[in-house]
């Protein structure tokens, strides 16, 4: 009796667990299925604009943000009980992302996902000539209120300019249009964009000035508007960009001098300015910027020398890029004071005198070009130092430059062995042999004399020399 009861108890428990729990999993279901028709229409409709009319969303996912979700769109949960798309990533940058079809466009119907937060397309616009593409030039104040990243990347097909409009974007953290097919100038009105993290331009074909006014984007931390084509002069405003980690200006064609208003922008961590036409020299580009970590400034006409430049302040340095840039006068062995330094390329200029063996002194050191410069004399580096670099360290095309032979050790590539003096004492002779690596090496032999008839003296008794003791002998 007492164990019929005791089964009879734990039925009605599980009854009533399992009651409980289809409750529970029917209101998720309600939850997770409480998406407006109208919502469901237009996600539908931009997937197979960007994937292709094959696509049959309310056959295939006929609940995108509850137990079907759609590959590359996610949703969320709203005050008023609905959910809502508010991420859309097409192009090979997530795996559960959809590709893009040949022909795809950018569809109006986009606008109509007024929670839309994080729009993603990549290698969706392939041809600029079979499938031109260009952004809508309005209606992006409709994201307003809602869109905080937008990434266009690696779309050669998109062309044309920059919308102005998407200056009304004003909760836009992220703005990368990286990689495609821009022209034109860019926008002033970028610099509404007040709460923008994230700015990168990079590998467009964008020409005219930096606007002045993006001084005024204080949350800015990276700002990369390298591979383009702008032109003028750097705008002193970039000076006020306080939060500024990264500035990549690079691969364009400005102009005139570095501003010095850069030197405030003591969170920059990296600078890369390299690729252009800037002047005014290496010690006035270079005063205000010692607290830098990353700085590439090669193949701008700065021209300069380094002893102008107290290398002591560069504490934190670890990227020095100088390469092609006119310099002028020595390596001076202040360098060794750049403790942090991994990087140094010093390579095509036109640097003359030895290279100090104290940049050996350069721990943390694991590349080092000087190819393409005058420099002279004898390379002292350890044969530890060689060992260490292999082939980043670089000195090759320095005519007068050489090292010391030693049998077994790691040589330098491109630079030959230095002139050794090697002197071989025989009873009354003595004989004088010259090693190097020159096209005709030559041998110089001396009794009591030098020159090419003590020479040729020297050879002519050896010779009588010989034909005597065969003689003898015979």
């Amino acid at each position: 009796m007492a164990m019929r009861f005791l089964s009879w108890k734990c039925h009605f428990v599980l009854c009533f667990l399992f009651l409980i729990l289809c409750c529970h999993c029917k209101g998720k279901d309600s939850s997770l299925t409480t998406m407006k028709k109208k919502e469901k229409e237009v996600i539908y409709s931009v997937i197979q604009v960007f994937v292709g009319k094959w696509w049959n969303g309310s056959y295939l996912y006929p609940d995108p943000c509850g137990w079907t979700p759609i590959q590359g769109v996610s949703c969320e949960q709203y005050d008023d009980g609905f959910w809502y798309v508010t991420t859309v990533n097409f192009g090979p940058v997530f795996d559960n992302s959809h590709m893009c079809s040949r022909d795809a466009k950018f569809p109006q119907q986009l606008f109509n996902l007024k929670h839309l937060k994080v729009l993603s397309l990549s290698s969706c616009f392939l041809s600029p000539t079979k499938n031109p593409v260009k952004l809508p030039l309005s209606n992006w104040d409709k994201f307003s209120h809602s869109l905080e990243s937008l990434t266009l990347r690696s779309n050669p097909g998109l062309v044309g300019t920059i919308p102005s409009a998407i200056g009304s974007l004003r909760k836009l953290q992220s703005l990368v249009l990286l990689e495609n097919g821009l022209i034109g100038k860019l926008p002033p009105s970028i610099s509404n964009l007040v709460s923008l993290r994230q700015l990168v331009l990079a590998g467009n074909y964008l020409v005219g000035e930096v606007p002045a006014n993006y001084g005024g984007l204080s949350e800015l931390l990276i700002f990369d508007a390298s591979r383009n084509n702008l032109s003028g002069v750097l705008p002193s405003t970039l000076g006020t960009l306080d939060s500024l980690l990264k500035l990549d200006l690079s691969n364009n064609m400005l102009e005139g001098k570095m501003p010095k208003q850069l030197g405030r922008l003591k969170n920059l961590t990296l600078l890369d300015i390299s690729h252009n036409k800037l002047r005014g020299g290496l010690a006035e580009t270079l005063k205000e910027l010692a607290f830098i970590k990353h700085l590439v400034l090669s193949n701008n006409p700065l021209g300069g020398d380094l002893s102008g430049v107290k290398w002591e302040n560069f504490l934190n340095t670890e990227t020095l890029d100088l390469s092609n840039i006119g310099l002028e006068g020595s390596v001076p062995e202040s360098m060794e004071k750049m403790k942090r330094l991994r990087f140094l390329d010093l390579s095509n200029n036109n640097l003359s005198g030895n290279v100090s063996r104290s940049l050996e002194n350069l721990t943390c050191l694991g590349t080092l070009h000087v190819n393409g410069n005058n420099l002279t004399g004898r390379l002292d580096f350890s044969e530890r130092f060689y060992m260490k670099m292999g082939m980043r360290f670089a000195a090759w095309n320095n005519a007068n430059l050489c090292y010391i032979v030693k049998s077994n050790h790691q040589v330098p590539y491109g630079v030959k062995p230095c002139v050794q003096n090697i002197t071989i004492s025989e009873g009354f002779s003595t004989v004088k042999i010259t090693e190097g690596n020159h096209e005709d090496s030559s041998v110089v032999a001396s009794l009591g004399g030098s020159g090419f008839y003590e020479l040729w003296w020297v050879f002519t008794v050896n010779a009588v020399l010989n034909v005597f003791l065969w003689n003898m002998l015979s």
